[in-house]
């Protein structure tokens, strides 16, 4: 279990963080349409060896969702402001989908240090974004303007599509919460309308200078990133491995949080 969430004010912007554990800092980054919450099998089992932080995205989770950029253009910032907050400075870090393009543009544009980096089917390289997202860019306001009902039930087709495994209504019903309600569901549109590839093609270039060790972990039948992206990404990296997770879609950390350990325990010693 995930201890509760504490607020802490980034740039104006109330962050929902969550702290864990003692022993050598690990900061782990969710992706979209993600929270924290996608770490709960991860986090207690890395919290016996780490000091765990993790924390929802601007405009995720239990995070504000504030009306204006949640972009990635922003979640670089953001995450430097939490490095300060926590006085971190070089950490382990694993990072998933949203939160890969995040850690690379705060470690390449900012000049975050860490210790070791460990990216879970990162959005890194384009193409990327589902043709859902792409319709949902040129249509926010009719999707964000939908009955409720109607709305729960695509985001919950959505998020499906995520497992290879399946998720129970049990599983979906944390990952579905933060997205109901009126805010939630405008939030939600917002963040996919205000995805750009510009923001992975600006990190890209960069890519090969990165100052620490780095692992790809990648599920074999993710539906929304393929498999042969990783291959590429690992190329572009240096002194990269890609580990190949079977049986496991995007969503590794449901469908094999495993294999998300033992790469763990091996990456971070």
């Amino acid at each position: 279990m995930l201890p509760a969430p504490v607020p802490v004010r980034i740039d104006g912007q109330e962050i929902a963080t969550r702290v864990m554990g003692q022993g050598p800092a690990l900061v782990l980054i969710h992706g979209t349409p993600f929270s924290s919450h996608a770490w709960h099998r991860i986090a207690p089992v890395l919290a016996v060896r780490h000091t765990v932080y993790m924390y929802d995205l601007l405009g995720y989770g239990a995070s504000a969702k504030p009306a204006g950029d949640v972009s990635l253009g922003v979640q670089n910032g953001v995450l430097a402001g939490l490095f300060a907050h926590w006085q971190l400075d070089a950490p382990g870090v694993i990072a998933h989908d949203f939160g890969g393009a995040t850690a690379l543009r705060a470690h390449l544009l900012d000049g975050l240090d860490y210790d070791r980096l460990l990216l879970i089917d990162p959005v890194a390289l384009r193409p990327w974004g589902s043709p859902f997202v792409a319709h949902v860019r040129h249509h926010e306001a009719a999707f964000a303007g939908l009955p409720e009902d109607m709305h729960r039930a695509m985001l919950a087709a959505y998020l499906r599509t995520a497992s290879h495994a399946g998720l129970t209504d049990a599983a979906l019903a944390p990952y579905l919460a933060p997205w109901l309600g009126a805010a939630g569901q405008a939030a939600f549109y917002r963040q996919i309308a205000q995805m750009d590839m510009a923001f992975t093609d600006e990190a890209e270039p960069l890519y090969p200078s990165l100052r620490c060790p780095v692992r790809l972990l990648w599920g074999e039948q993710d539906g929304w990133i393929p498999v042969v992206t990783g291959d590429r990404l690992a190329q572009t990296l240096p002194g990269c491995r890609l580990v190949r997770v079977p049986g496991a879609g995007h969503l590794v950390q449901e469908d094999a949080p495993e294999a998300i350990l033992a790469a763990a325990l091996d990456f971070f010693g």
